[in-house]
């Protein structure tokens, strides 16, 4: 079979990504392999946009999405498929050919879960949240040994931030034997570090805030008890307006906030939560979850408190927390895929 017969044969393309060069396994609609060649970067878009439009699969990683954004605009369906869903369909030794003909295999599956593709201010909102993230990590990382160094010396402070900050300078002014020069300086220096990241997060914090509040999307989200600008803007980073799921069921699932089920025959068996899916976010619910049952904001008192307090008679307050942390990205889906603010029940009724 000639090149230009064997690409008008294509039917569904899949693509084994890497950094500089890409395989291709092309199949049609039979499911025979027409098409099996190597690309570099620079020569994907421009082979693709001679083929007649088909289905594209992909592994959702790294540069995934700028691809995708670039094949669609060739009129190309293109799908991404998590990594883990690939490999069942793998067949003997690995190799990049054969990855890219399982994820033919896979793309093609009626039952098969997709990552929707993100756009680049989608991306750009990621981008700042994982930026933000890792300077928590490493602000905790930094505060973690001040307080390592200090217990060996025989000094212990409250848990928490402002405690630390706020007994630091006595600490190390102090004319007590406790301390060495040397260490104190390190301390110091320490502290120094902890104040820099400081700036650095209460300036992304302020970027990603101005982002939300220009945002339709993350407004809306704003109005679920216990969502901030952070929490709303990482959802729509990650889930853009919903639409990959199917209901708020799938949300949470998604998000690792329900149990992991390992049944066989007639018995159901439900463990601890799954925790798959986005770690980062998943923690951002657990936090604004604490937040409600603390604080008790006007529209939980209005909506949720019913259900808390049933739900409170009969779970441990861990528990409690996950499954308010669950209810509330349900909650957030079914603001971002209905398309209005959330909207209370009245306190007689349980939501």
């Amino acid at each position: 079979m000639s090149r230009s017969s064997a690409s008008a044969a294509i039917a569904t393309l899949g693509i084994d990504l890497g950094k500089n060069s890409f395989h291709l396994v092309g199949q049609d609609q039979r499911g025979a392999i027409v098409l099996r060649i190597k690309l570099s970067r620079s020569q994907l878009t421009q082979r693709l946009a001679n083929i007649p439009p088909c289905l594209i699969g992909m592994e959702a990683c790294a540069g995934a999405h700028h691809i995708g954004r670039q094949l669609q605009a060739l009129g190309h369906d293109v799908r991404l498929i998590p990594a883990q869903y690939v490999k069942p369909f793998l067949k003997g030794h690995k190799n990049d050919y054969r990855d890219a003909e399982a994820i033919a295999e896979a793309v093609q599956r009626p039952t098969m879960s997709f990552v929707a593709i993100k756009t680049p201010e989608q991306m750009d909102l990621l981008a700042l949240h994982r930026v933000r993230s890792r300077l928590v990590s490493q602000r905790t990382g930094v505060t973690n040994q001040i307080r390592g160094f200090l217990l060996e010396r025989g000094i212990t402070v409250r848990q928490g931030l402002v405690p630390l900050r706020q007994a630091l300078p006595g600490i190390l002014s102090s004319s007590s034997d406790a301390l060495s020069l040397r260490i104190v300086h390190l301390i110091a220096d320490l502290a120094e570090d902890w104040r820099r990241l400081d700036e650095r997060i209460a300036h992304v914090s302020a970027e990603i805030e101005a982002l939300a509040a220009e945002d339709e999307h993350c407004q809306r989200l704003m109005s679920v008890p216990g969502v901030g600008p952070i929490i709303s803007s990482a959802v729509v980073a990650a889930i853009g307006t919903g639409a990959g799921f199917k209901q708020g069921r799938d949300f949470g699932a998604w998000l690792g906030l329900v149990p992991k089920q390992e049944s066989t025959g007639d018995r159901t068996i439900l463990g601890k939560i799954s925790k798959r899916g986005n770690k980062s976010l998943r923690t951002l619910f657990v936090q604004a979850a604490h937040v409600v049952l603390v604080r008790r904001p006007h529209g939980a008192r209005l909506g949720l408190w019913p259900w808390i307090e049933t739900a409170g008679r009969r779970l441990h307050r861990n528990m409690l927390v996950i499954a308010l942390a669950n209810k509330l990205a349900r909650i957030a889906w079914a603001v971002l895929a209905r398309g209005h603010a959330y909207q209370p029940r009245s306190a007689s009724h349980a939501v």
